[in-house]
């Protein structure tokens, strides 16, 4: 699977070969804490003794989130850790530094030692990768930490976490349904009330947990999450609130702010940024001021969202359009493409995973298509074209790669290359736009 990655150094690609054989949780049964603690002991509890921690959860928008947080307390000069999921290109991606990727040398001897001190565990890759993460965290110096949780919340394997100075919640929807929504006791039965239980669980006692608004069932679920846990609320639209108008007008009981938009397109982007200004603003352990706060936004870089890919390879294809890259597979990313594209027409390059809603992205995007193209989603068991055509008056074309695709357009129009992150990593390295 795309998700093991490969590496053309060696010594990478031999503990990558580790990882690949591990298992997979594939239900609830999968997930639990007790390996990725049991793990973490081993190797003298990294998690345990890290830089101030900012965790984040969410459906869509933490992985933006996390990189407002990074640039940000970058531009305050401070030295910065940060962990992403998952990685575009290269497994490397994953463990940022002090602001840059693991070195493979680093990356290829940290592998080994946490798989070593694991074997007769059975660890997952997510729990490999995790306490890979915590190690490297814990033995390099730096102000702060950056976290992004990968499935979930409560049972994410980045849960073991025991002291972050904020936790915070970005946009809830429903994704990873064999996960998140497997039957299980004492749980809401409601689906964006059980997603919103699991985000929350992240919470930890005395922590400040940001959030962003949600609808009444969702918010409800957090709030009792939260307050079971013993983790103070900190609600948009209660606590803190931000409007964008040409600007970012951001408040809370501290004062107000006007920061600059982001350059990364969207307009759901000034969201992502009000809730990392919500975490600096509503903790205690780090200091950023508003300048550092306005740099670290305009500076911000996230591959594979809303990406206008620059030249290259593949979009020398396109002929002279404008190519977009978008990571989404989920109705909710759907919806933030269809607000983008309003008023444009665009050809849709798509390969998403088996396991996803093929939906998800056709229907927001009704009425702006001139052209619907199917490719694989590499590594992964992907939709066939019939699977997308319920949901489209366009002819559904079948390529077996994006270049072919894009070779076959008709004229006019941009492209939008959409559906997977595996697919998005793909045109990345297509494209020799590589994130460093």
């Amino acid at each position: 699977m795309r998700d093991f990655a490969i590496s053309d150094h060696p010594g990478v690609q031999a503990q990558l070969d580790r990882l690949g054989a591990l298992s997979l949780p594939t239900g609830r049964t999968g997930l639990g804490l007790d390996t990725v603690r049991a793990l973490c002991a081993r190797l003298g509890d990294p998690q345990k003794a890290l830089p101030p921690v900012f965790h984040v959860a969410g459906t869509n928008g933490k992985g933006s989130t996390c990189a407002y947080l990074r640039f940000m307390l970058e531009a305050q000069g401070l030295t910065v850790h940060t962990a992403t999921k998952p990685h575009l290109v290269r497994y490397n991606e994953r463990i940022r530094l002090a602001g840059t990727l693991i070195e493979d040398d680093h990356l290829a001897a940290l592998l080994k030692d946490v798989l070593d001190a694991g074997a007769d565990l059975e660890p997952s890759f997510f729990e490999v990768t995790t306490v890979a993460t915590f190690l490297a965290f814990q033995r390099e110096p730096a102000n702060a930490c950056v976290i992004e949780t990968g499935l979930g919340g409560r049972l994410d394997a980045t849960n073991v976490l025991e002291n972050p100075v904020v936790c915070g919640i970005a946009t809830l929807g429903i994704d990873h349904e064999a996960f998140l929504l497997n039957p299980e006791p004492d749980v809401p039965a409601e689906p964006l009330a059980r997603i919103a239980f699991e985000k929350a669980g992240i919470a930890k006692p005395g922590v400040p947990l940001v959030t962003q608004v949600y609808p009444a069932h969702a918010a409800q679920s957090v709030a009792e999450t939260a307050g079971q846990i013993g983790a103070p609320l900190v609600i948009r639209g209660q606590h803190w609130d931000a409007t964008a108008d040409g600007a970012i007008h951001y408040r809370d009981a501290a004062g107000d702010l006007l920061l600059p938009l982001p350059a990364l397109v969207g307009a759901h982007q000034a969201d992502n940024v009000a809730l990392a200004v919500a975490m600096l603003r509503h903790q205690n352990a780090v200091h950023v001021d508003p300048g550092a706060m306005g740099k670290g936004i305009v500076d911000a870089r996230w591959p594979a969202r809303l990406q206008r890919l620059g030249h290259g390879p593949l979009t020398d294809a396109a002929r002279g359009r404008a190519v977009w890259l978008d990571g989404g597979h989920n109705p909710d990313a759907g919806v933030i493409l269809g607000r983008h594209f309003t008023g444009e027409r665009i050809h849709l390059v798509m390969g998403m995973l088996a396991s996803k809603d093929p939906a998800a992205i056709l229907a927001p995007m009704q009425g702006r298509l001139l052209s619907v193209s199917i490719v694989p989603a590499p590594g992964h068991d992907a939709h066939q074209p019939q699977d997308f055509a319920p949901f489209t008056e366009l002819p559904v074309r079948s390529f077996g790669s994006v270049p072919e695709a894009l070779a076959a357009l008709s004229p006019g129009g941009d492209v939008l290359i959409a559906g997977s992150l595996y697919l998005a990593g793909e045109v990345l390295r297509l494209n020799h736009e590589v994130p460093d």
